[in-house]
């Protein structure tokens, strides 16, 4: 038995999620890639390959990551490329998307020197459905691609493809309407590119995805466009439901009759989705009280929140209601928190950082990773 807290995740729920991918991908004639702002556990990646072919990057470390451990160039996207840095990006990259025109201006004659690259553009629709502000890159004053108004008849010189990303863990049904927009806005230009990467945001592993329409309207976007190669690089989707974040009760507290159960993980550094969403993880054998059903039962006996081990006065959620009163010790097991976790933890207040392991399918359980004092003291070497 491993230690609290460490990240756990199952290699055949991986596995699971990457077989329906591979099928949505042969069935629509289409390419998944994996985007790494989600999901860089790099000793997975022998798995991922069995699978898909190539990633996508928005850095130049993951740009290394992709070439060097995944082992293909990766299709790269940055909202804004720096000459020190731009020809690793160059060396690791087989697809160059520029977020403006005035970026595609400074760096395209480098692609040009270079060689092999398709370059393309990111576009913006102005149409999104994503609720939440912080994730919407069409919103308002976005920072994030080109608008119609901005393009000629004919596309810049070496641009291949067009970038479009407006979709946050959404359903088939919302990338029907984004299609409408997306092609409203900017169908004219289609006949004059080669690819289109519909980014990411589809959760089509989730349990109630509709992948039918998916896959039906994939298909239709090859029937009017049968020259555009299609990708889609969602990040959720690969490790969705694949694994917990385990932790240990260390102390109980108690204030105007609330009582707050400390633990050895922070929200703020390992669970920082759920600080900035906002959403209420599930907790294994707990039932989520919403803010709206808790009133009225943050006294009762087995209703606690949750608390981070930080000095951020924030570093908690609740409520969750448990069959039995909770004592130090205890194992708290947050469910789902390998997407888009493990990529943004920190060391805030020199905290512990959660080991990574695999649960592999002979039921064998590996470290993956363990983090020291040293790991901390070295971010500021």
């Amino acid at each position: 038995m491993l230690a609290t807290p460490y990240y756990l995740i199952e290699e055949d729920k991986l596995r699971k999620n990457l077989a329906l991918i591979r099928h949505i991908a042969r069935e629509a004639d289409v390419e998944f890639i994996l985007a790494f702002k989600a999901f860089a556990l790099w000793k997975t990646f022998p798995i991922f390959r069995e699978y898909i072919a190539q990633t996508t990057a928005s850095s130049p470390y993951e740009a290394r990551l992709a070439y060097e451990e995944f082992g293909s160039k990766a299709h790269t996207y940055s909202p804004a490329y720096e000459e020190g840095s731009f020809d690793t990006i160059l060396a690791c990259s087989s697809h160059i998307t520029f977020n403006s025109l005035s970026q595609y201006a400074h760096f395209y004659p480098h692609t040009k020197v270079h060689g092999g690259i398709s370059c393309g553009l990111r576009v913006n629709p102005g149409y999104s459905e994503i609720e939440t502000l912080l994730y919407n890159p069409c919103a308002p004053g976005s920072r994030f691609g080109v608008t119609p108004d901005q393009l000629g008849d004919s596309l810049p010189e070496g641009i291949r493809g067009f970038h479009c990303h407006n979709h946050c863990e959404s359903s088939a049904e919302a990338l029907v309407r984004s299609l409408e927009h997306l092609e409203a806005q900017f169908g004219r230009w289609f006949s004059q590119i080669e690819w289109l990467n519909l980014g990411g945001g589809h959760l089509v592993t989730r349990k109630d995805y509709n992948v039918s329409l998916l896959i039906d309207t994939l298909r239709g976007l090859h029937r009017r466009y049968p020259h555009l190669r299609i990708l889609l690089e969602p990040g959720s989707a690969f490790a969705w439901q694949t694994g917990p974040l385990v932790a240990s009760v260390v102390d109980i507290v108690e204030n105007s009759g609330i009582k707050t159960a400390l633990l050895n993980v922070s929200f703020t550094c390992h669970m920082p989705d759920c600080l900035e969403m906002p959403y209420h993880p599930a907790v294994r054998g707990a039932r989520t009280l919403a803010d709206d059903d808790a009133a009225g039962h943050e006294t009762e006996a087995c209703v606690y929140r949750l608390g981070g081990n930080s000095c951020l006065s924030g570093d908690f959620m609740g409520y969750w209601q448990f069959d039995a009163p909770l004592v130090p010790g205890d194992t708290i097991i947050f469910e789902d928190m390998i997407h888009y976790t493990t990529v943004k933890t920190n060391m805030f207040n020199g905290i512990p950082h959660p080991a990574l392991a695999m649960l592999h399918s002979d039921g064998t359980v590996e470290t993956l990773r363990t983090y020291t004092y040293e790991d901390y003291r070295d971010r500021m070497d």
